[in-house]
């Protein structure tokens, strides 16, 4: 895992630098839970050690988006994904910039909404919860980003 804005314990932190982190998982299903914990824990740390205003909602809400994407990277695409998590911005205009990365070039589709779907709700939930969302075709794979604004 590497952290860019954040130092470790006892280091001093710069406050010029994005806060930024990223890692990679190896697309089995525990790589679900482990995306949420990772951003419960960055979007915590940023908000305690560089008093950027993130709310409790903001980072539940961050927790379902990863989920999803990542949940969607597990189940159709082979072998490992990436996460790329950035706060932008601050009180009142802050966002929280959602990026995951997987190998296969299928573009996502959201569906129409439709209650009786059993599944396939994924989608319709992180364009819901999201203030932006891009999909990008990369010379291996793709990259789905989501901005999610500060609430509350």
């Amino acid at each position: 895992m590497e952290w860019i804005g954040l130092a470790g314990e006892g280091d001093t932190v710069c406050r010029d630098a994005v806060p930024w982190a990223g890692e990679c998982y190896d697309g089995t299903p525990e790589s679900i839970s482990a995306a949420r914990c990772f951003t419960a824990r960055f979007l915590s740390r940023v908000r305690a050690r560089l008093g950027v205003p993130i709310p409790e909602e903001t980072i539940a809400t961050a927790q379902l988006v990863v989920s999803e994407l990542v949940t969607n990277s597990c189940k159709y695409a082979p072998g490992p994904c990436l996460l790329d998590l950035e706060v932008t911005g601050g009180r009142g205009d802050g966002f929280v910039e959602i990026t995951v990365w997987d190998a296969d070039p299928g573009l996502p589709t959201p569906v129409a909404a439709d209650p009786e779907r059993v599944g396939r709700h994924g989608l319709e939930i992180v364009l819901a919860v999201s203030e932006g969302f891009e999909v990008r075709r990369e010379p291996v794979g793709k990259r789905v980003g989501v901005r999610v604004a500060f609430s509350g």
